[in-house]
Parts: C-alpha cells; structure tokens; sequence
C-alpha cells in the first residue's frame, strides 16, 4: 500500500516536471494540423501578430531578433521543443525539399513536381448543395420549402433522414411560428426520396431499397417478386430465411435469385458516395509526394526516392524589419517609452519567433517521419505491394521521438504515391510470421481472407472456423477469434448472412 502511494506521488511530481511550455504546446498544435489546416493558421497568425509578414522566397537571411531576458534559441529548443538527433537512417540518398532561410522557410520545387505545383483547386459542389438545387425545381409553396430545409439539414452521412416527422413539425412551429401537418412533412420526405440520388432521404434500409426498387425499370427480372420481399417480407430476407421465402411467394428457386440479385443492385446508403468524392475532391490534399526515379534502365532497382513536403500555398515568413528596427532603436534610446509599449513589442516578438520556430520545427519532423516511412517499406513505394509490419514505435525509435509525437504526424496525414494517395495511418499494422519464419504484415493477411471468402461457395460459405484452416494451410499461423475480427475488419458478415441462393 505504501508502496503504492509512493509510486502515485513520483508520477505526479513527474507530471508536473513534464508540464509543457507555450513554445512546446505550439508545435504539438502545429505538428498535428494537415496542409490545408497549416494554411489558414498561418492565415490566422498573420492578422493577429504586425510584426509577423509574408516574405518572398529567397530573401536575403533574416537574424533572428533577441529580446532581454529571452533564452538562446538553443537552450529554447532543449527546454521546449524536442531535438532532431542523427539517427539509424543514412539520408545521404535521399533528396531533402526543404531549406531555410533566417526567418523564412521556402520550398524549392523539383522539375518533376511542376504539374503538382501548377494544379488548380478544383471546385465541386457538396452533397448538400446539389441536394438544394433538385429541391429548388419543385413546384414548392414557401412553408414546404421550411419543411424540405429541415429534411435536408438533418440528413446524416449516409444520405438518411432519422428524425422524428413529428420533431420536425414542432420545430418549425417553434422556429417560425408556421403550423404544418405530420402529413405534410412525410409527403414533402417522400418527393425528397425520388432526387438524385433515389433513396435519400429514407427513414430505413427497408424505405431506401423500397423506392429504389419501385423507380427502377420494369423490366427487370424479378422487380416485382423484389418489390414484395421487401415490403411484406423484410424479416425474412434480413435473416436469409430462404426456405421461408420460397413457401409464402410459391416460386422457384431462380425466381428467387433473381429477385436478390436486383435488390443487391441498390444503394443501401445513398448519401456515402457522394459524401466520400465530396471529401476525396475539395478536403483532401497530399501532405508528402513520394515516388522512385529508377537512374538505371537495366537495372530496376537503381535509383532514387524523391520526398516533397506540399507547401505551395503556405507563405514563407520573417520578422517585420520595421519592427526589427523599431526594436533596436528601442534599445538605442536613453529614454525607454513606457512598460507598456515595451511588453507589446516584446511580446509579438516572442510569438513571432516562437511560431517561425515552430513551422520549421514542424517541417523538419513531417520529412523525417516521412523519409523514415520510406526507409522501413522501400518495397511499397518502389512496386506498390509487399507492405511490411510497422509500428509507431518503429519510427519514434529511429528517429529519437516520443510515439504520440509520430501520432500527431501519422493522423490526418496523406501522401501522394505512384499507386494512389493513401492516409499514413495506412502504413502501420502488425506483423505476424508465416511458417517459413518469414514477416508479413496483417493487411496481407486480411487481403488474402478477403480472396479465400470471395472465392468460397455462396451456396455452402465457411465459417470463421474453416477460414482459420485455409489461411493455416496456405502458411499463415491464425487463430479462429483472429480470423473473426480481421472478418469484421473488412466488413464481411458470418456464414449465414453471406449465403447465397
């Protein structure tokens, strides 16, 4: 007991050692925020601190500008921001993208990536928008408008409207004193339900594959069979009772395939699709571009990485010079103007070096993590397959970082590669060992029971069981409660809901 208390105490003393600094608090913010983020916080810094500026790139170096009483910059970055040691990684071949200049930073850009530098930002109207517009074409008397307003703006991200008509009612009563019927709100949802894309709108899976169903062509074999096993059936289908759905429509078996197979032709979630390109076209930008320049044509493997921080719309930054020079000559002057004035000017000052400081901190960091990245799956970003196990702590070991700071880079990040853009979180999975004693990751793993279930016999699918014994077979030592949750991972249901007629 007293043992505990004593250990309880010296955690806290640490915690309290450990309390962060302003200059440290800054670059975790920093440090964790995207491109498109960064920009508009340094947007923000600019209007908040005079003596911060744009500069251009290039500019003649800029000394960093001491005010009294402050620590050396040195001593500042051992009490406040973390060090950037050597580590196991020889750089030597790589390209570095980033260089400084005093007080500002500037991205010199390779000939490669002139097309990246050059490209515009593309301008695509969100769900939401494109959803306003359809309703606008409706013949809609002004308190229907009210009505379709609160329909759209409780969609959720799958395109379903989950609230109660009776809510939506009351809300307009209360918001705009206007009085409208259940009825009413029911009536404008189902006109809503019949837009681009059918189904949104819809207040159940049941509702969405329903009228998806009924606005399809007539002619589709087993449309009207569908359209009843949806309506009068629901349970049944849910469950793959086919037996069940056999008996109470009398129909043959291929009948009944066929009436499955049109309602797996529609959309259970109408709005994710367009929820997903909304995000992949006006959010998304890649952080890194990373791509292999092969320097010898007879030999594949000869060449170079080349690494690019996107920086092409964050402004390089210096101290004012006239602040800089209002400053000296503060400290010229026998006749110091008043406390006040002083502690403004110091102040912005501060902040000014603090955040300069912390930018270029912050770059250095991403482009370490990100070349420490490419060194551990060289493979990936030569060829795009043969992903290797890799952990956080992986890279923090490498690099001499704490494993939340490589957190805070890894999450919401992106990098561009010659096989796609994927999120940096997409790189780290654990790793387990075949029977050959060889290291695969766990994404391999998955991939390759993704391949076994496609593959298998819908009419007779396997359990998680007899997953666990064909991955076992092909090598791969994993366990049935493994198999079960990588099962999950890929969102594939049990034996019995993927059975199939």
């Amino acid at each position: 007991m007293l043992r505990n208390q004593q250990n309880i105490s010296q955690k806290q003393q640490l915690g309290q050692q450990q309390k962060l600094s302003p200059q440290q608090l800054q670059f975790i913010k920093l440090l964790q925020l995207p491109t498109i983020a960064l920009e508009q916080r340094i947007k923000e810094e600019l209007e908040l601190n005079p003596i911060l500026e744009e500069a251009e790139p290039g500019e003649i170096r800029q000394e960093r500008i001491e005010v009294e009483d402050e620590k050396p910059v040195s001593q500042e970055k051992e009490d406040g921001l973390e060090t950037l040691e050597e580590h196991e990684v020889d750089w030597d071949d790589y390209d570095s993208n980033t260089e400084y200049e005093g007080e500002s930073y500037s991205t010199p850009t390779h000939p490669d990536m002139q097309e990246w530098q050059d490209l515009p930002d593309p301008y695509q109207a969100s769900f939401l928008e494109e959803l306003e517009e359809q309703v606008s074409l409706l013949d809609l008397t002004e308190d229907e408008e009210l009505i379709a307003d609160q329909i759209l703006g409780s969609l959720d991200e799958d395109g379903y409207f989950r609230r109660e008509l009776e809510a939506v009612a009351d809300n307009i009563a209360f918001n705009h004193s206007v009085y409208v019927e259940v009825e009413d709100v029911d009536r404008i949802r189902k006109q809503i339900q019949l837009l681009d894309p059918i189904g949104v709108a819809s207040m159940s899976l049941q509702d969405c594959l329903l009228v998806q169903i009924e606005q399809s062509s007539n002619e589709l074999d087993g449309r009207e069979l569908a359209i009843d096993i949806v309506k009068d059936a629901w349970e049944a289908f849910e469950k793959k009772h086919f037996n069940k759905l056999l008996q109470k429509f009398n129909v043959s078996e291929e009948e009944l395939k066929d009436a499955f197979d049109v309602i797996k032709g529609m959309d259970p979630r109408p709005g994710a699709v367009a929820t997903s390109m909304e995000e992949s076209q006006n959010y998304i930008e890649p952080d890194f571009e990373v791509y292999w320049r092969n320097t010898d044509e007879s030999n594949l493997d000869k060449g170079e990485f080349i690494i690019n921080l996107n920086q092409r719309n964050t402004p390089s930054l210096r101290i004012s010079p006239d602040y800089k020079q209002m400053w000296s000559d503060i400290k010229e002057k026998t006749e110091k103007p008043d406390q006040q004035t002083q502690n403004f000017i110091k102040g912005k000052i501060d902040s000014a070096n603090w955040f300069i400081e912390s930018i270029k901190q912050r770059q250095n960091t991403l482009m370490n993590v990100m070349k420490t990245m490419v060194a551990l799956q060289e493979d990936f970003f030569k060829y795009g397959d043969s992903l290797k196990p890799m952990i956080l702590k992986d890279i923090a070991e490498r690099i001499g970082m704490d494993i939340s700071t490589i957190s805070r880079v890894v999450n919401g990040k992106y990098v561009q590669t010659n096989f796609g853009v994927h999120e940096l979180k997409y790189f780290f999975n654990e790793g387990m060992e075949t029977d050959s004693g060889e290291e695969v990751s766990n994404r391999e793993v998955k991939n390759i029971l993704q391949t076994i279930i496609d593959e298998e016999d819908k009419r007779n699918p396997m359990s998680d069981q007899e997953l666990a014994k064909q991955l076992n077979e092909k090598g791969y030592k994993v366990a049935r409660r493994t198999v079960s949750k990588y099962r999950e991972q890929l969102n594939e249901p049990v034996a019995r809901l993927r059975k199939q007629i």
